[in-house]
């Protein structure tokens, strides 16, 4: 008999706006930000085991096996669920890691709501929020899958209906470190609070680009050649760059010229990610 398999997307996302309010006794930061999902990410391919071994057989370069969030998320599900399965996995990588669009956070999530699926635990997006919180900040927009207003480290979730433009999204070849980042003297830390919803247009900045472009000359050239045809935005703590347009064709026009000399893509913005939309489709 055939173990059971399932093929599922991990989306990228976008942070349309990210403000740093201050630092935490803790060290973390307390943010507020807004989470949209891309139709565009990675794949994972899961296929049951019921020796209870979990295995990732793609190899990443510098990462152990076990230091991999897949393999964190897939064993912290077994552990606190019980469960005696186990699980061989695949993954197709093209998200760029250091970049600032979730990779790692968004194969965490695909893992935990693919198990939680095959292994059929019954878990509610809230359960598995929780578990996936302790992976890292931004695991639970992923788990829930729609586009949030974000606040405390990002996990503080409401939902939010931004425009879903298409995006010519470019990926400069380097890797950012958030925690280089989070730690510069010179970032700013004492943005002031939103208190309206929906976000007012105009706060759409993200505090972290100061210090990323003067850090990485890669990151400034890529803003100032994308602000030539849009607004020019930095996701998370980088090093992915984003700007919006009312269609695919605009976006691809651009895209042709811009990645003649720079690494990019192009993807719709979506509310709803496309693992969930996936899932649903399981049902």
């Amino acid at each position: 008999m055939t173990a059971p398999r399932l093929t599922l997307p991990s989306p990228a996302k976008l942070n349309l706006m990210l403000h740093i309010l201050g630092r935490r006794e803790d060290g973390y930061h307390e943010l507020q930000t807004i989470f949209q999902f891309l139709d565009y990410g990675d794949e994972i391919t899961f296929a049951v085991r019921e020796d209870g071994v979990i295995r990732l057989h793609t190899e990443f370069d510098g990462v152990p096996h076990d230091s991999n969030l897949i393999v964190r998320a897939a064993k912290k599900l077994q552990e606190q669920s019980g469960c005696a399965l186990g699980i061989d996995i695949w993954i197709d990588k093209i998200l760029p890691m250091g970049g600032g669009i979730g990779g790692g956070s968004s194969n965490a999530a695909t893992t935990l709501l693919g198990l939680n699926h095959l292994w059929q635990l019954g878990w509610d997006e809230d359960r598995l929020a929780t578990l996936g919180l302790s992976l890292g900040a931004d695991v639970p927009v992923f788990v829930r899958g729609h586009a949030a207003f974000a606040e405390g480290v990002g996990e503080k979730l409401t939902p939010v209906e931004p425009a879903e433009p298409w995006y010519v999204v470019l990926v400069p070849q380097v890797s950012v470190s958030t925690a280089e980042i989070f730690s510069d003297p010179l970032l700013t830390r004492n943005t002031p609070p939103i208190k309206v919803r929906p976000v007012p247009e105009g706060n759409s900045r993200n505090d972290c680009l100061p210090v990323v472009a003067r850090r990485y000359p890669e990151v400034r050239n890529a803003l100032n050649l994308l602000g030539n045809f849009t607004e020019a935005k930095l996701t998370g703590t980088g090093s992915c760059v984003f700007g919006g347009f009312p269609s695919k064709a605009e976006a691809d026009k651009v895209s042709a010229l811009l990645t003649e000399t720079l690494t990019g893509f192009v993807a719709k913005g979506s509310n709803v990610s496309m693992l969930h939309r996936k899932l649903q489709s399981l049902l």
